[in-house]
Order: C-alpha cells, then structure tokens, then sequence
C-alpha cells in the first residue's frame, strides 16, 4: 500500500544561510568576490585573498590584481570579461597567476554579471584554487605523452603533434624537417649484454639526441631503438641537413655499462616539409622511413635525404 508522505517530517526545506553556505563552500575552497563596474572596486571574501597570497590589511586596486595574471591568462580573463558585461552573460576559465613572493597557482573562476534597468553594474562570482589538480593533472599528461625510460615524447605524443595534424593546420605549418634516428645493430647489444644494457644505450642516445638539439619542436622515441624528430621550418632545408649531419659525432660513440664501453651507431632519415606543396604528415614520415632504410642498408653512421 502506498503512504502519503508527511511533508513535515521529509520534505526538503529550504536553506537559510546562518553563514551554512559559506562553510560549505570553503569546504571546496569556493571563495566568492564582486567588482562594482562603476569604480572598480573589489570585494572578496578571505580565500581570494589567499588565492592571489595578499595581505587583506594591504592596499590594492583591481589593476594591480589583475599584473598577477600570467600573461595568457590576463589575456583570456580580460577578453571573457569585456564580452560578458557586454552582453549582460557569465564566464568561466581556468587561469595561472604568479603570486607577489613568485608562487604559481592555478585557480577556476566563474563570473556573472548582475543587471539594474539593462545595464551592467556589477560582476561577482567565485574563485577556487586548483593547483594541487593541475599538478596531478600535469603528472598523468607527462606520463600519457612522455617515454619514461628516456623522458622524451612517446609514440602518441608524436602521433598526436604529427602524424594526426590536419591539413593547413597553423603547427604543421612550422614543421620543416623530419628525421628519424634507429640505433645500428641493436639487437646485437641485447643479444651480447643484455636488455638492461640496451635500455642504458637507449636512454643515453636519447639524452645525446635531446642536448644535441634543443630548438627541436619534438623529440620522441617511437619504437623499441627508434626516435623522430622535428625541426622547425625557419631552419632552412640545407642548414637543418648540414645540423644533423654535423652533429652525428655527438651522437654516436661509446656506452659505458658497468666498465664495459658499449658501442651505439645510428642511421638517419630525412625528409622536408617541401615549399611549393608541402607534404603531409604521412607522406613525410613514409619519405623520412625510406631514406633511413637506405642509411640503413649503407652499414655505418649515415644520414640519408628524401628525395
């Protein structure tokens, strides 16, 4: 049998503050703030003043508040500002400020803007640290995209920044070069002193690689003894071809492996971007492969170019 239930005993009441609402946003760490548009006056409540590590007994005016901003944030936070008072509408972002000491942090803010006769007169919101969420974030995107024997980009990272970029896309269009590194005789290194020896071989090939071109857009091992990289299309073709084939020396030589000194040869593929019709990322790499198949077959530390 169904029971009528008693509203008095299991409705939902509704919440007067008694200063609730704001403990419970503190539990979060929701902070709350308003500007008033006429005189730009700030109102925040104690957390914001944490957020942005200033003294409450400190004077200050918006426009100092606002240099906190790192410089893409301002940027953005300003833009989504400017449109919202506008249109009498909110916004939210996420944005890095540098404290007055030189602490980074992340925050989340969230804005709106509250009208009197169709006209903007103030914007108010809240503001919650997330730093400690950024950091773990950043941790799981470093270890998703970057090879954790080298610490150089992995296979879905060069995927993502290469292979799988679009046509005409804006970071394409900086590309200019692709080389792609493979470690002669490798299998003979982990036949001879094992695989842990070839892992000491791998990861210093890839720190000569790294120190050897800093300027390189990316830098990623992309198979068991094989990395890829890009150089940047204001390189010029013969000048990024000369950088590799004179940096080769640096590239090559002896391992040192518990007192034994392990020798590690490279070839290398290289293939460019073209000017009249650029290839695509795909006929590039297929290109950068088969040149590196002919550095390959030449037996000794060679470099080869697409033709």
């Amino acid at each position: 049998m169904y029971l009528q239930p008693d509203r008095q005993q299991t409705g939902i009441r509704p919440l007067t503050d008694g200063g609730l609402v704001s403990q419970a946003a503190a539990l979060v760490g929701l902070s709350a703030w308003r500007c008033n548009l006429d005189t730009e006056a700030l109102e925040w409540s104690e957390g914001v003043f944490e957020i942005f590590g200033l003294d409450r007994d400190a004077y200050f005016e918006r426009r100092d508040t606002v240099e906190l901003y790192c410089e893409e944030s301002r940027e953005t936070m300003q833009r989504l500002r400017r449109n919202a008072i506008e249109a009498r509408s909110g916004f939210s972002m996420e944005a890095q400020i540098r404290q007055p000491g030189g602490a980074l942090r992340w925050m989340r803010l969230a804005a709106t803007t509250r009208v009197e006769n169709g006209r903007a007169v103030q914007i108010y919101g809240m503001k919650q640290d997330i730093t400690q969420d950024r950091l773990r974030w950043e941790q799981l995107r470093r270890l998703a995209e970057n090879d954790p024997l080298t610490g150089l980009g992995n296979r879905a990272r060069f995927q993502s920044e290469f292979l799988d970029l679009p046509a005409g896309s804006d970071r394409l269009s900086r590309i200019g070069a692709l080389a792609i590194f493979d470690l002669n005789n490798f299998k003979d290194i982990n036949d001879r002193w094992g695989h842990a020896a070839g892992d000491a071989c791998i990861a210093r090939f890839g720190q000569r690689l790294a120190a050897a071109f800093p300027h390189a857009l990316l830098i990623a091992r992309i198979g068991g003894d094989e990395f890829a990289m890009l150089l940047p299309d204001s390189l010029p073709a013969l000048a990024a071809e000369s950088a590799v084939r004179r940096r080769l020396g640096s590239l090559v030589g002896r391992v040192d492996w518990h007192g034994t000194a392990i020798p590690v040869g490279v070839s290398v593929g290289l293939a460019f971007a073209g000017d009249a019709r650029r290839r695509s990322p795909e006929d590039m790499f297929a290109a950068a492969d088969l040149a590196l198949y002919a550095a390959k077959k030449s037996g000794s530390n060679a470099v080869r170019v697409a033709a």
